[in-house]
């Protein structure tokens, strides 16, 4: 994914380590939405989200300021502000605009943040998502999934469990102790989802250190530690799904 160049603040002041470009209007420096000198909305350039908001690639980000950040950016890149501008600078500010929304929508989000940053440093998470799962289904596919193995006797037993509730439901009968442990069963799960979010971030602060100052090596170490615990935490999140779906049908 890309975005545009950064500016954090209303200063318009060109964060460290962007990449510059000429203003097309003035030929002044430029921040990324507008020109530091007459103000001109610019043209989008091709930078991630994080340099859209003038952050570096780390992953504990100040929320309040982000939002901050993006309200004051939404009010200045609003249509309505270039109702009477050129055709392109109404155009560039609704790009600009959708960059906007897009980079905050993903930078906000914890787990959109960090997958976010994977895909920057070159790795896709395995494809767990709910539109594989749709996917597989209508072509007759098996998705792929790969049980985390500190799951598997849970998810084995749990599976025996769904499949007897499901024989039982075509059968229009109901065991009620087979419902209540399959719902333990299913709240255990969600507890073990909101843990790994809590693991998750504390290998922020592990990435946010290596990012900076870390070798290649370490920085390897902590991004397959964060890929191994979203693929663990995606499991989990579609396997309660698959558990809801069959108790409430």
């Amino acid at each position: 994914m890309s975005s545009s160049e950064s500016k954090s603040n209303s200063a318009l002041i060109i964060m460290p380590g962007e990449a510059k470009h000429a203003c097309w209007s003035c030929g002044e420096m430029r921040a990324a939405q507008f020109s530091t000198a007459c103000g001109k909305v610019q043209p989008p350039a091709p930078v991630d989200y994080f340099s859209f908001f003038g952050l570096p690639r780390k992953l504990n980000v100040d929320i309040a300021r982000l939002e901050k950040d993006f309200y004051e950016l939404s009010r200045k890149l609003h249509p309505d502000t270039y109702a009477q501008a050129e055709g392109r600078e109404q155009e560039w500010s609704l790009e600009q605009s959708s960059r906007l929304n897009d980079a905050y929508r993903t930078l906000k989000d914890p787990v959109k943040r960090t997958q976010y940053l994977l895909r920057l440093e070159g790795v896709e998470l395995e494809e767990q998502s709910k539109a594989a799962t749709e996917k597989a289904r209508a072509s007759g596919e098996v998705k792929k999934q790969v049980v985390p193995p500190d799951l598997l006797e849970e998810v084995f037993e749990l599976n025996i469990g769904l499949e007897e509730l499901k024989a039982q439901k075509k059968l229009g009968e109901d065991d009620p102790a087979l419902i209540e442990e399959i719902g333990r069963q299913k709240l255990e799960l969600e507890e073990k989802h909101e843990a790994l979010l809590q693991e998750l971030k504390t290998d922020w602060s592990e990435w946010d250190k290596v990012a900076e100052n870390g070798s290649d090596d370490d920085r390897r170490k902590v991004r397959d530690k964060m890929v191994d615990l979203l693929n663990r935490r995606n499991y989990i999140r579609n396997l309660v799904r698959d558990v809801s779906e069959v108790l409430e049908s």
